[in-house]
């Protein structure tokens, strides 16, 4: 296998984390009604079950750095792809409520993991020319991640398996999780990591086979150390310090707006909002599938014109589409209240398709690219880390509060995720930086950090 070879295998095993965190925060949509009736659950406590995960995952983003840097990026993959394992299993086998929270608990400190470590450690591995890519598949494993717990979903409720059928749609995620497992001894240990330890031996066989930027694998071990020194007095600079306050704000601000157009509610409960709309229990399932499609259609497409495109162009397009969707949305439960007809229905899925597809070639695509742009080096991996604690924990009470919001009325919960969606468009025209093809240096000085 030569090093591009080696180093792209490497990469997708690795994003195989991503694809198992998007099936893992989608898989609890199809079972929602189930959850519901065997713990005799309220739409509140509905709510927490659903956001349980979510906590577990703001907590493993959080905690996962220091472990990453002590025992190596690939060795706490392997640590991720068990909780996910145990997670499947526990969550499928789950005796109650309790032992049910607690097992969703540890699949979502696996998926914080992931979004931390995967990424992370294909960057450290793939040589500058193939970076780009080979990290966004990442972002696309996780949409793909998505679309298959909503097709598995579709595929267990067709099987007819009564009371069992949201056991199998958990412990489904057991068999990827598995091979995650067992794919990740064939890939090597990050080069950087083992420079970082003094084991130079072991990260020369890795720069050998996975090829360096320089082609000399001498000049690329002594541009870590020097990278590593570098960040080790980079560590004494404050974040939270007034220099930093415009790009603090712009990742709060896009974090925020990412969670309150209502994205993950749709994801968590579309069966549940189709259900409200008079789907029947499968007809609701096969369209969630359609979601999961056009949700992945739409990043890959995004992801292929972003850096031509522009961010602010495809936020703007974003933007717009989520306030003509979430509006109609919103009309149609206005309108049909709890008595869909035909035609209601219709306005509702093709509305859901809009959104998500706005979602997808709009904030999606967008979100993790610009936090990335705007910090400076000296604080940029603690900035990233304060937008994806924002992020999370956005998710978490938009999980939460959803049933309870919706089972009080459905217009009402879709018109302020609308309502939040022209403060988005707003923000984006008025406030927010362009950062295409802008040198790193200079968004620094546009946004007044010297």
């Amino acid at each position: 296998m030569n090093d591009k070879k080696y180093v792209v295998f490497s990469a997708i095993v690795a994003a195989l984390g991503g694809l198992l965190f998007g099936f893992d925060t989608a898989v609890i949509s199809g079972t929602t009604d189930w959850l519901e009736k065997v713990f005799e659950l309220s739409s509140f406590w509905l709510g927490f079950t659903v956001a349980s995960a979510l906590i577990g995952t703001i907590i493993g983003a959080i905690i996962i750095g220091k472990p990453a840097d002590k025992y190596g990026r690939r060795n706490i993959l392997f640590a991720v792809g068990a909780l996910y394992f145990i997670s499947a299993v526990g969550s499928a086998f789950a005796w109650n409520w309790y032992s049910f929270l607690f097992f969703r608990f540890i699949g979502g400190l696996g998926v914080g993991g992931a979004s931390v470590v995967s990424p992370m450690y294909i960057a450290e591995i793939s040589p500058a020319k193939y970076r780009g890519r080979l990290v966004a598949i990442t972002q696309f494993n996780i949409v793909l991640g998505i679309l298959l717990a909503f097709f598995s979903n579709y595929i267990i409720s067709e099987l007819n398996l009564g009371a069992l059928e949201w056991r199998w749609m958990f412990g489904v995620e057991a068999v990827p999780a598995l091979l995650f497992f067992l794919l990740l001894f064939r890939n090597p240990l990050s080069p950087r990591w083992l420079v970082s330890k003094g084991r130079l031996d072991e990260a020369r066989i890795v720069l050998e086979k996975c090829g360096s930027d320089t082609g000399n694998i001498e000049e690329e071990i002594q541009a870590i150390k020097t990278s590593l020194k570098s960040e080790h007095n980079v560590l004494r600079e404050k974040l939270l310090s007034k220099k930093y306050i415009k790009p603090i704000m712009l990742a709060i601000a896009i974090a925020m707006f990412n969670q309150l157009s209502g994205i993950n509610a749709i994801l968590y409960y579309a069966p549940r909002i189709f259900e409200m709309a008079g789907a029947g229990a499968k007809s609701a399932l096969l369209q969630t599938v359609a979601v999961g499609g056009i949700n992945l259609i739409m990043t890959m497409l995004a992801l292929a014109i972003i850096d031509n495109f522009g961010r602010k162009k495809l936020m703007l397009i974003g933007s717009i589409g989520y306030i003509v969707s979430l509006g109609s949305v919103a009309w149609a439960f206005y309108t049909y209240g709890s008595d869909f007809n035909a035609t209601g229905s219709a306005v509702l899925l093709v509305s859901l398709l809009v959104f998500i597809a706005s979602h997808a070639f709009g904030q999606g695509a967008v979100i993790w690219v610009f936090i990335s742009e705007i910090f400076p080096n000296k604080v940029r991996a603690r900035g990233q880390a304060l937008g994806t604690f924002t992020h999370w924990v956005m998710n978490a009470l938009i999980a939460w509060t959803f049933p309870v919001f919706a089972e009080v009325s459905g217009g009402h919960t879709f018109a302020f995720y609308a309502l939040c969606m022209i403060g988005q468009l707003f923000w984006v025209i008025f406030i927010m930086p362009e950062t295409k093809g802008v040198p790193l240096e200079k968004i620094q000085k546009k946004l007044g950090i010297l």
